[in-house]
């Protein structure tokens, strides 16, 4: 276990490498980049001071350099007139559109992505798991028949229409204006546990939006995954062995239905984040979500770039995590398989 730990490790820096090459071509795509197309428009209205500030940020950061150069600058491998500074160094680089450190834009938008994103992985594990095997276990009854056609309601609801028709509900019943990660009075200023009540009580409205399509699909892989379990012929024997019910479920055909729930761990994790970011738009969501969109479309590379190598990272650090859990999970699954033959 110690060795493939290692390994995997060893393994993430070149893979992460890979995907921050691909990352920045994937950016650079579009003809210009943030600060040209700001240069032309101030060419256009004729301030120099600005255009004159403009031209020389783009020489600072190398962004009049070949594409090869300007990649080596931002990772860190290839020295400016400020020495060598890149994500290596922990210099995320700057966010021309914000005009400020891209570390600083996207801290707290980094940490309420997280918050909001994990609290709706446990949202949707504690729904799903037990809904799941009582489906399972109460096979074509009007508990399981209730419980699949909500499943079917959740899958086919997108998630923006369900917020959209939340937040008509809660204005026009109620006079409500649901919104936001946090009270308005909050924003921009530093953590207090005022401001962590605040984001606690905002905090249910997007998880239960965000949650539901992927609680219901859940609910209908796990049930299916069970079913299948159940009929096998250990757990038979258990049975015949007077094992009791709830024993059995638990110890051997839940624990063996959960192998593709752990390891798709490393698709979870960046898939939430991605796909609540239409979701953080229609609530007015202070998370990263529309903070990348934004920066996608000003070509704002280095905070575009951010995001996408957090999403990254969150990738490989997810399939990492579930391969390990895997082998825990299932005897089964040996880590050094292949090596043992």
């Amino acid at each position: 276990m110690l060795t493939y730990t290692i390994r995997r490790l060893l393994i993430m820096i070149p893979t992460l490498l890979v995907i921050s090459f691909v990352t920045f071509s994937i950016i650079k795509l579009p003809p210009g980049d943030f600060l040209s197309n700001q240069i032309a428009e101030l060419r256009s209205q004729g301030d120099k001071a600005a255009l004159e500030r403009a031209e020389f940020m783009r020489a600072q950061y190398g962004l009049d350099k070949p594409f090869l150069e300007q990649y080596a600058v931002w990772v860190g491998i290839w020295p400016t007139e400020r020495g060598f500074s890149g994500l290596l160094q922990g210099d995320w680089g700057w966010s021309f559109e914000h005009d400020l450190p891209v570390a600083e834009v996207v801290g707290d938008r980094m940490l309420l992505s997280f918050i909001l994103n994990f609290t709706v992985i446990l949202f949707t594990w504690a729904v799903a798991f037990p809904i799941g095997a009582y489906a399972a276990t109460h096979q074509y009854s009007w508990g399981d028949y209730g419980l699949t056609l909500l499943g079917y309601v959740g899958l086919a609801t997108p998630n923006f229409l369900f917020a959209l028709v939340l937040m008509y509900f809660a204005n026009v019943e109620f006079g409500l204006a649901i919104g936001g990660i946090m009270d308005p009075e909050y924003l921009d200023k530093p953590w207090s546990w005022a401001k962590f009540g605040s984001v606690l009580n905002h905090l249910w409205i997007p998880v239960i939006v965000i949650g539901t399509s992927g609680t219901a699909g859940m609910i209908r892989r796990l049930r299916a995954n069970l079913l299948d379990e159940l009929q096998k012929q250990y757990v038979v024997t258990a049975r015949a062995k007077g094992m009791p019910p709830f024993g059995l479920l638990v110890k051997y055909p839940l624990r063996m239905s959960l192998n593709p729930f752990i390891a798709d761990i490393g698709n979870l994790l960046p898939s939430v984040i991605s796909g609540s970011a239409i979701v953080a738009v229609v609530l007015s969501l202070q998370t990263s979500g529309p903070m990348l969109l934004d920066a996608l479309r000003s070509q704002d590379q280095y905070l575009a770039g951010s995001f996408l190598m957090f999403l990254a990272l969150l990738t490989v650090i997810g399939m990492f995590i579930s391969d390990l859990l895997l082998a825990v999970l299932d005897p089964r699954i040996r880590l050094t398989g292949g090596m043992a033959r």
